[in-house]
């Protein structure tokens, strides 16, 4: 509890060194929102600076920052200059979106990792050792917009298994195990391409450190002592593998939120990742500022649930 509780405080100057950082980046790029929202109309220049004194932008970039900083601290992130919605609606809307993309890329990636890792442990040197290691660094080094893409191409466009973008069928209205089956279709390759580069960091760290824990003395003696070799692998020597493949699934999960922007984008999926895109493209300030902060807690919780599982994987860590 006392260290748990010690965490809860390093959320305090993560929260502020996230939003001061980039609300200075975000205000540097360049491009004006007013711009956007006035558009191509010739708008008399009144005009626009009313709008500028209407949303704040008029006063210097410290006294902006500041005002952010007080609404922020009451859990008021601001206003949508694009939609005219309160930025914590606008992202909630799409979170659930991402979080099922998100976990189901997330998941995927980390059980056939660690079980490919295992299988290649076991048998070192072999041909599937080989082609498992052949794969995981292909995984690892492929851009993910370019295997999206490639993937729309041939799995949707030419072979029509997949739907190609969206969450959900636009042309048919389905409800009950129709409903979650039709978001499912629309989930499977998105979620897929997303997981490659987890699946093959997990893969290749569960069979490095399976390796290791396999040469271990105990290992040795827990197999002389007869053991099935089943229980020798998953109970001994996967368990106290696992820490290393921990560390890295709660790490992943940041990197999950950072490329579902670009998968979000390629394949259509309605979450915060496109939500971000179209913010930068419209330089709806108030919008990629809730991103940010949100993503931020996100990762952060997700971090100290990978702490958790750490006392339960290894009792040393409870003592």
């Amino acid at each position: 509890m006392r260290s748990l509780a010690l965490r809860w405080l390093q959320l305090i100057p993560l929260l502020l060194g996230v939003i001061v950082i980039n609300f200075v980046l975000v205000h540097a790029a360049p491009g004006d929102p007013i711009s956007f929202l006035v558009g191509d109309f010739p708008a008399p220049e009144e005009y626009v600076q009313q709008l500028r004194v209407k949303f704040g932008l008029d006063q210097p970039l410290a006294v902006q920052l500041g005002r952010y900083l007080h609404h922020a601290l009451r859990g008021d992130l601001g206003f949508s200059f694009a939609q005219r919605r309160p930025v914590l609606t606008v992202v909630f809307e799409r979170a659930t979106a991402t979080l099922i993309l998100s976990l189901s890329a997330l998941c995927f990636g980390t059980i056939l990792g660690v079980a490919l890792g295992v299988v290649a442990s076991l048998r070192r040197g072999g041909l599937l050792d080989t082609i498992t290691i052949m794969l995981a660094t292909a995984g690892f080094s492929f851009p993910l917009f370019w295997v999206g893409q490639l993937a729309l191409i041939f799995l949707s466009l030419k072979l029509g298994l997949f739907p190609i973008e969206g969450m959900q069928s636009v042309r048919e209205s389905y409800s009950g195990a129709a409903y979650y089956l039709d978001i499912l279709h629309h989930l499977a390759l998105p979620a897929f391409v997303l997981s490659l580069q987890f699946l093959a960091i997990t893969a290749r760290l569960t069979r490095t450190s399976m390796l290791h824990t396999l040469a271990q003395e105990y290992i040795t003696a827990a197999r002389a002592k007869g053991l099935p070799e089943a229980a020798v692998v998953l109970k001994h020597a996967l368990r106290n593998s696992l820490i290393s493949v921990l560390t890295i699934v709660g790490q992943n999960f940041g990197y999950v939120l950072a490329g579902s922007v670009l998968i979000e984008t390629v394949f259509g999926w309605p979450g915060i990742g496109r939500l971000l895109f179209d913010s930068v493209r419209m330089r709806d300030y108030p919008v990629l500022m809730g991103v940010f902060v949100v993503v931020s807690v996100t990762v952060f919780l997700a971090n100290m649930v990978t702490d958790l599982c750490y006392a339960l994987v290894d009792p040393r860590i409870r003592r």
